[in-house]
């Protein structure tokens, strides 16, 4: 049982040096998230004052906003072990089982992408998350024997990308329930300042923002522009970093002011130039950009939603006149369109 809890709490446990840098290690260093912080810090304060375990703890929202750092902060916070497992790894309750026997009193079993977990697995969970017990069968047939075995206290964190996937009777045994929503200009310059000073790279204020502008709302993305920017500063600028050079390594990378890829912009072509703007399904959409129909979907049109850049109606997908005035055409005005 050890060899294979091991390995996949420690490669979960670990992650790459550099990430491990960005990532805050507490929660007070957390840039952004106010309310969801205020509210967690209370209650892990109340938890520490009573001598109990935490509640069970659901956060959801979009990939990148800090899920995973509030599950790795919040042991800290409460002085205890961590153990981390993957929804979609948790394949069978008996992959589960080493996670509960091995949990400490008071300690966090913090599981990614819960949703994915299968329904054996999740029904296993029930107990264990309410009475802190679970029940294993022993035996087949009438041979059959059930030895209920308790467990420690311990505080389940789950993260989510998709909170509607999550069944009623999991979803309502979390305790404390989190959405995280995306990050404001100002926040996500300030963690772009602070990660550069962690990277050991010049940031002024000018690029700070315009890093943020241009990273959909989301720190992931910020930092993952930022790792780019030093990149392309130690290649082709002598290390040196100003609005220019971030600019320059940014449009190398096909991102645009509004922070779009330039998959993102074939999608808003494909619909304005093979479509006439729509409205269009998103099957026809993705067979004509030869991709599939869940990857725009979940990548793409959620953040081009955000910006009102195309809108979903009962009959497909339609190019608005701030998206086709982003690809560079003017707004159309009775079904046709005006071309510069």
């Amino acid at each position: 049982m050890e060899s294979f809890r091991e390995p996949s709490i420690q490669a979960a446990a670990d992650p790459p040096p550099e990430d491990r840098a960005l990532r805050p290690q507490r929660m007070s260093e957390m840039v952004g998230q106010r309310a969801v912080y205020e509210r967690l810090s209370i209650a892990i304060d109340a938890a520490r004052k009573r001598g109990e375990s935490l509640g069970h703890i659901l956060l959801d929202g979009p990939p990148g906003l800090g899920k995973t750092t509030f599950a790795t902060c919040i042991p800290r916070e409460l002085g205890t072990s961590l153990q981390i497992a993957s929804g979609a790894a948790l394949a069978a309750p008996k992959d589960l089982l080493p996670y509960l026997t091995n949990a400490s009193e008071g300690s966090v079993l913090f599981i990614d992408e819960i949703h994915r977990l299968p329904i054996a697995v999740e029904e296993f969970l029930y107990p264990a998350m309410e009475d802190f017990r679970i029940d294993i069968t022993l035996g087949d047939g009438v041979a059959a024997r059930t030895i209920n075995m308790p467990l420690r206290p311990f505080t389940l964190v789950g993260a989510t990308t998709r909170a509607g996937l999550i069944s009623a009777p999991l979803r309502d045994r979390f305790v404390i329930r989190e959405h995280l929503d995306y990050y404001s200009p100002a926040e996500l310059a300030e963690i772009v300042r602070r990660s550069a000073v962690k990277l050991d790279m010049p940031m002024d204020d000018i690029s700070a923002d315009e890093i943020a502008r241009r990273s959909r709302g989301t720190p992931r993305l910020a930092n993952n522009r930022l790792r780019w920017i030093r990149d392309y500063s130690t290649s082709r600028a002598e290390g040196t970093m100003d609005i220019g050079v971030a600019r320059s390594a940014l449009e190398m990378q096909g991102i645009d002011e509004l922070g779009l890829d330039g998959f993102d912009r074939k999608y808003l072509e494909t619909i304005q130039r093979v479509f006439g703007g729509g409205p269009v399904g998103i099957e026809a959409i993705a067979h004509t950009m030869s991709s599939a129909a869940d990857t725009l979907e979940d990548d793409v049109e959620p953040f081009l939603l955000r910006c009102e850049l195309v809108i979903r109606t009962p009959r497909g997908r339609r190019i608005t006149a701030k998206g086709e005035e982003h690809l560079g055409a003017a707004p159309r005005t009775g079904g046709q369109t005006r071309l510069f």
